[in-house]
């Protein structure tokens, strides 16, 4: 008895079931009568519904047999078996020869040489090379984010993001400098340190000429002459130029976890970057140097700081009289002249203080102490 095959009418294509039909036919329709109960995703195919919900739920009923890492689809099993433990490669590109475990990957590598972008985004008409990007890329307009961290519960939009942040928790740092050996947790760290010992810097701000070993430090550095502050404190509102800065003010601030201490005086700290600087306290260790007069430094930002009494260079400005400061830290305490605040008071009669350094003359007229210096 001849096997039934069934065509697509369309491109032809040849399916072993007519279910396998309706299924592809999707593709050429666009149709998607699954979907998710929970956030509302489509899909043209019941299975990739099913898949999709395990975003949800967390189940990842399909393991390796080697190393017993689970996962949500079946087909990430295995190319992940085949990746990670066997090595083997047996699709290659004809253009370039590069080796690949799927036929599916050589398909979508292709494209790298084609330029060909056959998935489109339905809002904002932008083209990509894969489904997978254009997928990720629809959860700019929608705002979805369906990947959770399992300790924070902070969602992402990308699976490969929650991989990252992870090493927030753990500590890992699985890249390493092959000059130096220091860790980092992201492999872009690791090319923008080795900036540090080639001494590159190909990348310079548009306004004031400063050259950055990567295009990443030249957009922060760019907001401290826009005053942009696109990171905010999720408690207090505060704002913050870098991702980092507003992570360790949470830190600091609002947890007052401070998990991290000095071996030589027991001081504790947020982060292990504060530790490694507060130990110059201790060592005298003065490693960054200005290079205009070789005055040396124990922190990098004193450094940045004490270039500009060199260039004159005054980036906070005030927004009310355009008065500029060479620190951020003045600007703030400068706009209190015109907002009248004064967040500092004396815990013996109650009087209050724009800055905290007035705060502490104050306090002398209480104990008679009378040193040197503020």
């Amino acid at each position: 008895m001849l096997e039934r095959k069934f065509h697509c009418k369309m491109c032809d294509k040849v399916h072993v079931t007519n279910a396998e039909l309706k299924s592809h036919i999707r593709t050429h329709t666009g149709e998607k009568p699954f979907y998710c109960d929970v956030c509302g995703s489509r899909f043209s195919n019941k299975h990739y519904a099913v898949d999709h919900m395990r975003i949800h739920t967390g189940e990842k009923p399909h393991s390796c047999e080697v190393c017993g890492k689970t996962f949500t689809q079946k087909g990430n099993a295995i190319m992940h078996m085949q990746r990670t433990h066997t090595g083997v490669k047996p699709h290659s590109c004809k253009i370039c020869d590069k080796k690949f475990s799927t036929n599916y990957a050589v398909k979508s590598h292709m494209r790298t040489h084609t330029g060909l972008k056959s998935f489109y985004c339905k809002v904002c008409g932008e083209a990509f090379t894969h489904q997978l990007h254009a997928t990720v890329h629809m959860r700019t307009h929608t705002g979805e984010k369906p990947f959770s961290c399992g300790v924070c519960g902070k969602a992402f939009a990308h699976q490969n993001n929650v991989t990252i942040h992870m090493r927030t928790h753990t500590g890992e740092k699985p890249f390493s400098c092959k000059v130096c050996g220091k860790a980092f947790a992201h492999q872009n760290n690791v090319t923008i340190h080795m900036q540090t010992h080639t001494g590159g810097k190909p990348f310079s701000c548009k306004v004031c000429g400063k050259t950055f070993a990567n295009q990443t430090h030249v957009t922060i550095h760019m907001r401290t002459h826009t005053g942009e502050k696109p990171h905010s404190c999720e408690v207090c509102g505060k704002t913050f130029r870098q991702k980092a800065h507003a992570i360790a003010h949470m830190q600091r601030i609002h947890t007052g976890v401070k998990p991290y201490s000095c071996k030589v005086c027991g001081g504790a700290f947020a982060t292990n970057d504060a530790v490694k600087s507060h130990m110059r306290t201790h060592t005298g260790e003065k490693p960054f140097s200005c290079e205009v007069c070789g005055k040396a430094f124990a922190r990098q930002t004193h450094v940045t700081v004490h270039i500009r009494t060199h260039t004159g260079e005054k980036p906070y400005s005030c927004k009310v009289c355009t008065k500029a400061f060479a620190r951020q830290a003045h600007a703030t305490i400068h706009m209190r002249t015109h907002t009248g605040e004064k967040p500092f008071s004396c815990k013996v009669c109650g009087k209050a203080f724009a800055n905290q350094c007035n705060a502490r003359k104050h306090m002398r007229t209480h104990t008679g102490q009378k040193p040197f210096s503020c």
